[in-house]
């Protein structure tokens, strides 16, 4: 394999970039960019207004890179950049599938990636076993990357069940309510209670009423609803039966109805039976439902790999994207055993935590390996400053820095390149070109960008704009 600088032209050093944006990525770009000796050719933006932006590009630049959070003003700066110089390629962080979609149709020069979207076949990878580095699916095929002598190996493998299974399927009529919320627990007690004595009562008129099958339903039917027995003449047995029946439907009536409110009023993230419901054995358990959580568990839908995801906010605003994807999410504490337990971890594939808290990560991982110690871990780590060494955590499972991924393949297409996709093996990051191979590249710590983002002197409002 051959390192990023032998697939340079020697003046490759010297192209000239603007880096927009005041994002870990951003800051690690304009700092991998400055260690390949090309620090006066990087100019380095926060939040630029129109005129700072149309100073930076005069004179000839050969990429921007627009690396900022809010999808809006990512669109914004794109059109900003494509008004003041039309033919400059750039390269945009865009999330949302809309926004991404406009902009391809309407700048072709721009190159459209979510690191989240780029992270996610990376961490999908050692989910689905441990000799893959990273897997993603392209024309219907399931695309498996191995890592031999240290170098990644794209490969066609076996696709994983689709879950359509006869089985399967009935899995899903059956609730499960060992990972529901409490409205559910009522509503299924107050309908079993119902349907409980509706049932002893029809079967016990039956036998004994002579009033045949339905005329027996209809009289059972008027003590669930309440309304006194349907004929006398049944004993002294079957009137006590019935008026405790009377008085029990009662309870169980208020406890559906509690449900039902509780349901209605607040919907649960995860169905009690059908697709989205929480599967039983064979899944991944997802934990962290933002960018990344969302991306990683519709990949793993798409590759038939049956998914869950765990998130403690109930307001998070990826929440109900995932369950528009089809996504059972639980709201629970990641960190939590009980929690891990009730989503049935000894009978999962493993845990991916992705959350962006890299210390709430370890704490999945550590509490994953107290439950089973063989359980697979992948987790996200490698972003903050204190845990950028990821090697450190190898004991807990497959690390993955989204950061790193989505720094070598901003910085691939800035130094010309056509990158495709990105992933990580023992011995590096590597990115993949449009050619099908791969090229690594080492990017460089997020912290070393010699560009202070924000001045302590300036307010929240107004971040500083430096360039180098």
């Amino acid at each position: 394999m051959e390192a990023l600088s032998d697939r340079l032209d020697p003046a490759g050093s010297f192209r000239r970039s603007v880096i927009i944006g005041d994002t870990l990525v951003a800051r690690r770009v304009c700092a991998t960019l400055i260690e390949r000796s090309c620090a006066g050719n990087v100019t380095h933006l926060v939040a630029p207004t129109d005129a700072q932006l149309e100073d930076a590009l005069v004179g000839a630049v050969d990429a921007v890179a627009i690396l900022i959070r809010d999808d809006v003003a990512a669109l914004r700066y794109a059109l900003a950049v494509a008004h003041l110089d039309p033919g400059v390629p750039m390269i945009v962080t865009i999330f949302d599938q809309t926004i991404a979609g406009q902009i391809r149709s309407y700048l072709p020069q721009a190159t459209v990636m979510s690191p989240a979207s780029l992270a996610a076949p990376s961490i999908a990878g050692p989910c689905i076993s441990p000799e893959l580095t990273a897997a993603y699916r392209v024309d219907g095929r399931a695309i498996g990357v191995q890592e031999l002598a240290g170098t990644p190996v794209a490969s066609t493998i076996p696709a994983a069940p689709s879950g359509r299974s006869l089985i399967r399927r009935a899995g899903y009529l059956l609730p499960n309510l060992r990972t529901q919320h409490a409205g559910s627990h009522l509503l299924v007690l107050g309908l079993g209670g119902l349907v409980t004595v509706l049932l002893v009562d029809w079967v016990w008129l039956s036998a004994s009423s002579g009033r045949g099958l339905w005329g027996s339903f209809a009289d059972a039917a008027r003590v669930v609803a309440t309304v006194g027995p349907g004929a006398a003449g049944h004993g002294s047995a079957y009137a006590v039966f019935a008026g405790l029946a009377m008085l029990l439907t009662i309870g169980f009536t208020a406890l559906f109805t509690a449900g039902m409110v509780d349901t209605l009023v607040k919907p649960p993230t995860a169905a009690l039976v059908g697709r989205r419901s929480v599967p039983r054995r064979g899944h991944l358990i997802v934990v962290g439902i933002g960018q990344v959580g969302v991306r990683l568990a519709a990949l793993l839908g798409e590759l038939g790999i049956p998914v869950v995801g765990v998130e403690r906010d109930p307001d998070a605003p990826y929440v109900a994207l995932a369950q528009r994807l089809g996504v059972p999410v639980v709201i629970a504490d990641g960190t939590d055993r009980r929690a891990l337990e009730r989503l049935g971890l000894a009978r999962s594939r493993g845990v991916a935590a992705v959350a962006s808290d890299e210390l709430a990560n370890i704490a999945v991982a550590v509490t994953a390996a107290a439950i089973d110690p063989t359980v697979a871990v992948t987790l996200r780590a490698g972003e903050q400053e204190a845990l950028v060494e990821t090697r450190s955590l190898l004991r807990l499972g497959a690390t993955r820095d989204v950061t790193a991924l989505a720094c070598a393949f901003v910085v691939a297409h800035v130094w010309g390149l056509r990158p495709e996709s990105a992933t990580v093996t023992s011995a590096g990051t590597w990115v993949r070109l449009d050619d099908g191979s791969f090229t690594r590249l080492a990017p460089s710590r997020h912290d070393d960008c010699r560009h202070e983002i924000a001045d302590p002197a300036l307010p929240a409002t107004a971040p500083a704009n430096v360039a180098g």
